[in-house]
């Protein structure tokens, strides 16, 4: 399990690498009678150089590797985020990296990761399939594998977001973050749990990729089918299943996952994307989305952050979003 002082660590290896984002007030609107005030602020991990928070679990993995391993090169497999923060980081380093993407990743994604100076290897949309190939490559050439959630040098990377949001707002009650394989949400609830926080910390996942809900409800790691995942269009959450280290730190800390729709995703897709410092894709939007129209099922908190998690949306989608919001 990962400690604080793991985090701690992970937030000293970080320093200058990525950004420290700083909490955005949302705009909520007056309360409705007999309700109590409910303030939310954002934490904004969009504004990551690679758009998206995975650049902190990413960098804080590589630089732990020996000369040895860095000689021998790295390989992930990702949809996309995670893709991007290799890349930046093995670039970074100066270290090649091999990135396995479904064939139906964003294209966005895809040419983001290109530009950074990985190698692509396409597959089919499953992320048991990608992983499945990551290792046969690994294997073969001899790369060191970066998981996108199942690694406690992930998982304390992503927890760094969760020490900036107790520095910022300690008097936090309740943290909304995104949950797709687990490690974000892993090292969030770990950071916030284990600097002894009174804050309940709550999941989101899209109701067609509930496999994390699934799981903490049955008591043991259930998967999903790839064709039920693809159907969300949070494609950054279409994991089929969450991570075993990541399950044993969400069975730990984690107060709650809630599910929301597809029509929830996009009504708070758009929402954010009137402001040009919140943009987010729809994965990075389910925290959001929560919050506004799963009111019943969340803490009845005053003080709420919300973690966006990435905003690599596609250009034309957003220029299409940003016409009908002006009308």
């Amino acid at each position: 399990m990962v400690t604080l002082a793991d985090i701690r660590q992970a937030q000293a290896t970080l320093k200058g690498i990525s950004r420290r984002t700083e909490l955005i007030a949302f705009p909520t609107g007056a309360p409705r009678p007999g309700t109590r005030e409910r303030r939310l602020y954002l934490k904004p991990e969009n504004l990551q150089p690679i758009g998206a928070f995975k650049l902190r679990g990413a960098y804080n993995k590589i630089a732990s590797l020996s000369p040895e391993e860095r000689k021998r090169g790295v390989i992930t497999y990702s949809s996309g985020n995670h893709a991007q923060g290799v890349a930046y980081a093995a670039r970074s380093l100066g270290i090649q990296a091999v990135i396995v993407m479904p064939n139906n990743a964003p294209k966005i994604k895809q040419e983001a990761t290109r530009q950074l100076g990985a190698e692509i290897v396409l597959v089919g949309p499953g992320s048991r399939e990608r992983q499945q190939k990551a290792e046969a490559l690994a294997k073969e050439r001899g790369y060191v594998i970066v998981p996108p959630y199942n690694d406690e040098k992930i998982i304390a990377g992503q927890g760094t977001i969760g020490l900036e949001i107790l520095e910022d707002c300690p008097e936090v009650e309740t943290v909304l973050v995104p949950v797709g394989g687990g490690g974000l949400a892993s090292g969030v609830a770990a950071a916030i749990k284990l600097s002894k926080s009174a804050a309940r910390v709550i999941g989101v996942e899209p109701a067609l990729a509930a496999d994390a809900q699934a799981s903490l409800k049955a008591g043991k790691i259930v998967q999903f089918g790839a064709e039920q995942v693809a159907r969300t269009c949070a494609d950054g959450l279409r994991t089929q299943s969450i991570g075993s280290i990541n399950f044993e730190h969400l069975r730990a800390y984690l107060d709650d996952i809630v599910t929301v729709s597809e029509e929830d995703i996009d009504r708070a897709t758009r929402e954010l994307a009137a402001n040009a410092n919140t943009i987010a894709e729809p994965s990075g939007a389910v925290s959001v989305a929560a919050f506004l129209f799963h009111r019943s099922e969340l803490p009845d908190t005053e003080v709420n952050v919300a973690v966006i998690s990435g905003g690599n949306i596609d250009p034309l989608e957003l220029a299409k979003m940003r016409e009908e919001i002006a009308k």
